[in-house]
């Protein structure tokens, strides 16, 4: 799951300030992020850098290892599960009983950003074709052949977060979705070969989207990826296209949420009317996948291996 950009203006949150690096915490009106949470604002403009980014103990990242593998599993299997004539509603109940099965809760249900009138009312997202992301799995809708369908999910285990994409084909598809789908994922796994510390976020950013553009296609650029783990969505914003205001240079044991989006026409996206899924203006189709990694001094730790 991701940040939405929009220009707005600037708000305070309230970080948790155990064990961070980059400036002050942000408290009562003290500042602004860079980019704003989830599903809500990001600027460019006025906005200062002292967000707080959330350093993670070996600890805390073995446990958010040991929900990653679980969270990968439970991608897997419903991915699996993606067939014509199946329904969203489906795949909603079959990862919802895993992730109970498996000890922990689906972080996405329930989950209400600032701002947002009611909260999130599934625990997928089950993006279909020309919709990008955020697409609820409910109310139902049945998958068609030909279709791309992309699943998001976010696992909390043991009071920690992992957040996980991954994009299918249905059927026969055509051979430009195919395309589709594999840049998408080559372009995820060249923003893991370039994670380690010491990076500049921009500088991933722009080869991810050089990549994309060579093979013939289109990096959304209002939607990024994001830190996770004592919260489902934490700083730093992590764009997957150059933006030189992404200065922020990644440390050993940050934990981020890597999650390219690629678009078979223009860019350019709209929020549909239910107020969460968001779709391609040409209505070109897209794929996304995702993975959590922790970033070492010599590359990153995939925490939600890829399917």
């Amino acid at each position: 799951m991701i940040f939405l950009a929009h220009p707005y203006g600037c708000y305070s949150i309230g970080i948790d300030t155990r064990k961070g690096v980059c400036g002050q915490a942000l408290a009562g009106g003290s500042g602004c992020p860079q980019f704003v949470k989830i599903w809500s604002i990001r600027t460019h403009s006025d906005c200062s850098d002292d967000f707080m980014i959330l350093i993670k103990t070996p600890e805390e990242i073995q446990t958010m290892k040991e929900g990653g593998q679980i969270l990968s599993k439970i991608i897997k299997e419903v991915a699996s599960k993606v067939q014509p004539g199946v329904s969203t509603a489906d795949l909603e109940d079959l990862a919802v009983k895993l992730m109970k099965e498996a000890g922990g809760r689906p972080a996405f249900l329930g989950y209400r950003p600032e701002g947002r009138a009611y909260p999130y009312p599934a625990a997928l997202c089950v993006s279909i074709n020309h919709e990008v992301v955020h697409a609820p799995s409910l109310p139902s809708r049945i998958i068609k052949d030909g279709d791309v369908v992309s699943i998001d999910t976010g696992f909390e285990y043991q009071g920690l977060f992992t957040d996980m994409a991954a994009s299918v084909g249905v059927g026969k598809i055509k051979k430009d979705d195919a395309k589709l789908i594999a840049v998408t994922r080559d372009a995820l796994k060249l923003m893991i070969k370039n994670i380690k510390a010491g990076v500049l976020l921009s500088d991933v950013g722009e080869k991810v989207q050089n990549f994309v553009e060579r093979k013939g296609f289109n990096v959304v650029r209002t939607l990024v990826g994001h830190g996770v783990g004592r919260n489902i969505h934490e700083e730093p914003q992590v764009p997957n296209f150059y933006d030189p205001s992404a200065t922020t240079a990644l440390k050993e044991g940050m934990t981020l949420a890597l999650e390219p989006m690629v678009v078979a026409g223009s860019h350019h996206v709209f929020e549909d009317k239910d107020k969460w899924t968001i779709k391609t203006v040409d209505r070109g189709k897209a794929a996304h996948f995702e993975v959590t990694v922790a970033v070492t001094k010599k590359g990153c730790d995939i925490i939600t291996p890829l399917i």
